[in-house]
């Protein structure tokens, strides 16, 4: 598991589809090694200006969203944390895989 020392930001309720959990299971990766990417701003594979949407989502609040490839090269991931309400929290972050969205 990767140590994140201080979090960007709030996680909110951390929740799984059966799809990225069954993907997860299958790779023997847990969950948490993908959340600990995405909450130190590791964003994974996502395109540039997806990467710059996250880092304003920082500033400004705004829904955050990483992708990550699976041990099995092929099988990607996304985690979406939702946007923060009017006092700073976040209520979601969800693990699942891209065709469940």
């Amino acid at each position: 598991m990767i140590a994140v020392t201080k979090p960007l930001f709030k996680l909110g309720q951390v929740v799984a589809t059966p799809g990225a959990l069954e993907a997860l299971e299958q790779a023997h990766q847990p969950a948490w090694e993908f959340i600990s990417l995405h909450v130190a701003g590791n964003w994974g594979v996502v395109r540039a200006e997806d990467a710059e949407a996250n880092n304003q989502a920082l500033k400004d609040g705004s829904r955050l969203l990483s992708a990550y490839i699976l041990k099995d090269g092929k099988t990607k991931i996304w985690i979406i944390t939702e946007a923060q309400d009017d006092n700073g929290n976040r209520a979601a972050t969800t693990l699942l895989l891209p065709s469940e969205y």
